[in-house]
């Protein structure tokens, strides 16, 4: 056989090794023997995405603040980096699709938007209560207290018809080394300045369920919460990973004549997907907010987790109100 004959049957051997290996590679994987699927446009063709963020598992619930755009609408964050331990102007606004900033909105729970800021390990959580401009621009004072990254989430329905409330999120930044902490781990309990919360219920993927946390002080219980943001209670719940912020709903209000002033706050929540997520309750008492935080795994109940390691207090970083 010549060189040339040589070199063409060598070509046609090693292609048709390598179809088979492309081919064996298709039908398995290589580290578990498992079947590999088929082709990426079939996947995409058969998932069902929703606003949650790509985590395994999720149900057709929706989870906001994963974007800075939706419905038309925007967050338009002025300064997205501020100085870590310093006292700062933030700045935002809110745009619609022609760019302008709306200046009409729903009131919610006594504000036109709720402004929640927290640390991507979840260690920080500030609820802050920013003003709104003539011309639709928005500033608070805000203090991050160490450097590392935010996750800005503004919680609104502007006014016109077949409006919808949204909840936008952007990303903060404070410049400096940064070490991420755990995230604490699931407990029913917690305490912040003398208080005591506890946390009954869990959250369930897919499938609305109640959480019902009772507040006590040196061990009695407090039957005269004051009314914040228009309930006795305002709870804010975030995934760890990406910060997909749930809606929770409270279950009745003050003055509706069957909603006590405590020891129970009632809610209502649905979770998007299993994995864990840090619940955020703000109480008012004696004049003052607090922040008791907890962490959840959806899909358990905390009652399950009693066993748990509880916090040795609460990890909120305090509020500015």
């Amino acid at each position: 056989m010549n060189t040339a004959l040589k070199i063409t049957a060598f070509t046609a051997a090693l292609a048709a090794t390598f179809g088979a290996a492309y081919a064996l590679g298709g039908a398995a994987d290589p580290l578990t023997g498992a079947s590999a699927p088929a082709a990426h446009a079939d996947h995409a063709k058969s998932a069902s995405p929703d606003r949650g963020g790509g985590h395994s598992g999720h149900s057709d619930t929706p989870a906001g603040g994963l974007q800075v755009s939706e419905s038309g609408y925007s967050l338009d964050l002025a300064t997205p980096r501020l100085d870590a331990g310093k006292t700062s102007d933030l700045r935002f606004a809110v745009r619609d699709r022609a760019g302008r900033p709306v200046t009409a909105y729903q009131r919610a729970h006594g504000k036109e938007l709720h402004l929640i800021l927290a640390s991507h390990d979840l260690a920080t959580y500030q609820h802050l209560h920013p003003i709104r401009a003539d011309d639709g621009t928005w500033a608070t004072p805000v203090t991050l207290p160490a450097a590392g990254d935010y996750r800005l989430f503004a919680d609104f329905t502007p006014t016109g018809r077949n409006s919808t409330n949204l909840t936008l999120g952007a990303d903060l930044a404070a410049a400096g080394p940064y070490k991420p902490a755990a995230l604490p781990k699931p407990s029913r309990t917690a305490t912040v300045d003398g208080y005591t919360v506890t946390l009954n219920g869990g959250l369930r993927p897919g499938a609305a369920g109640e959480l019902t946390l009772n507040v006590s002080k040196d061990g009695r219980p407090v039957t005269d919460l004051q009314p914040y943001l228009g309930a006795y209670g305002h709870l804010v719940a975030l995934r760890s990973g990406d910060l997909a912020y749930l809606h929770v709903h409270p279950n009745g209000e003050p003055g509706d004549g069957t909603t006590r002033p405590g020891p129970e706050i009632s809610f209502t929540a649905t979770a998007p997907s299993s994995a864990a997520y840090r619940l955020f309750l703000d109480f008012k008492h004696n004049g003052t907010v607090r922040t008791a935080a907890f962490t959840v795994q959806a899909g358990t109940s905390t009652g399950a987790q009693q066993n748990a390691e509880p916090p040795a207090g609460d990890t909120s970083d305090g509020h500015q109100h």
